[in-house]
């Protein structure tokens, strides 16, 4: 009898001083499940005490995808067999992954080739380097399926140029390469076929001039961005998007003499009221707030979002049943209660996500 065994969806190797992860979960577009968010986690926390490791590459394995998100709906289907108990482990040990990333201390390069959404910009924007192909299809999509954009998002969107960070959250919008670089999604900019060219440089690099040869390679390799389309449209954006609501947000889209305006407030208006209404509030929450203040902020909306039932109808309507009609909670933003989005804030009786470098 032949043994078959399951490949790995995540492989963690080191090739001298630089510790490579790698993502091979591409039939799902490399979405994050729980075993590949502990091992991740587990790995950075051995190598930030390694003196051997001088930086950290996480690359896709060859497909169509950096990482799609996180396997919401594994996720969806645990919370609803199980309970919300079952469900919270993966978003604790998640979020525990994304601030280790952001308190790595030694750079942490990610090769953003192809689609990265959702918990694959968790795993890349915290980042040191973020480099960016012409193959990145960037976006945050959660209000779509009941949910927020979460793994940071109330820290790094807000701190998008003016409210451009506020209309990709509300608007699920899809980014190439020149806007992820305008947006400061990505810091660099690298042609797909030159890859595995940067790999070889950093590998060969010694542990003490590691970092010198990652500037170096991707001076040498990198290409100057692209005029971004996102910057044209700027100023309507942080005029509209400056508002105090999302409902006001999109009455003031509506009151454009703009096609494109009206286009968005459409495109608002097919996703969660409730998710967008509390999205609009959670980033200029984190506007004021630090990043472990943030993901701490975030740790408690998810426990909410599991009881009030937004996320898994979300998920049901667009991944399971896929009838693509949604009951949300309200039938419109501007029927979403104030109440409705403070409570979403509320603290949690055993208090708040607590974040470390033991354990996972």
């Amino acid at each position: 009898m032949t043994e078959t065994r399951q490949k790995p969806e995540l492989r963690c190797t080191r090739e001298g001083a630089l510790g490579i992860i790698t993502l091979d979960r591409q039939e799902a577009l490399n979405a994050l499940s729980h075993e590949m968010v502990v091992a991740m986690s587990r790995q950075l926390a051995a190598w930030h005490r390694d003196p051997q490791v001088a930086a950290v590459l996480v690359k896709p394995a060859p497909g169509r995808a950096f990482c799609a998100g996180g396997d919401v709906r594994t996720v969806n289907e645990v919370c609803r067999r199980e309970g919300i108990g079952a469900a919270t482990p993966f978003f604790h040990d998640e979020y525990r992954l994304n601030w280790r990333i952001k308190h790595f201390g030694k750079p942490y390069i990610s090769l953003l080739d192809g689609v990265t959404m959702g918990g694959g910009v968790g795993i890349s924007v915290h980042g040191t380097h973020r480099v960016l192909t012409e193959r990145i299809l960037f976006a945050m999509p959660e209000t779509g399926i009941g949910f927020f954009p979460d793994v940071g998002g109330s820290y790094f969107l807000p701190r998008c140029p003016g409210a451009s960070g506020t209309w990709m959250a509300l608007t699920g919008a899809r980014l190439h390469a020149a806007d992820c670089r305008w947006a400061g999604i990505g810091t660099h900019f690298v042609p797909s076929d030159r890859l595995e060219e940067l790999e070889a440089r950093l590998v060969a690099a010694r542990g003490v001039e590691l970092p010198g040869e990652l500037e170096a390679a991707l001076a040498e390799f990198g290409e100057a961005p692209e005029p971004a389309p996102l910057a044209e449209r700027r100023a309507l954006i942080d005029r509209c998007f400056a508002a105090d609501s999302a409902a006001q947000a999109v009455a003031a889209l509506e009151a454009e003499d703009d096609g494109w305006a009206h286009e968005q407030a459409a495109l608002i208006r097919r996703k969660s009221p409730l998710a967008t209404a509390v999205t609009h509030a959670q980033l200029r929450r984190g506007a004021e707030l630090d990043f472990d203040a943030c993901m701490a902020m975030e740790y408690r909306m998810v426990h909410h979002f599991l009881e009030n039932g937004e996320f898994y109808e979300g998920v049901r309507a667009l991944l399971i049943d896929k009838d693509k009609n949604p009951r949300w909670a309200h039938a419109r933003l501007e029927d979403v209660p104030e109440g409705a989005i403070e409570e979403v804030f509320a603290a949690l009786p055993q208090g708040d996500l607590a974040f470390d470098w033991q354990g996972v």
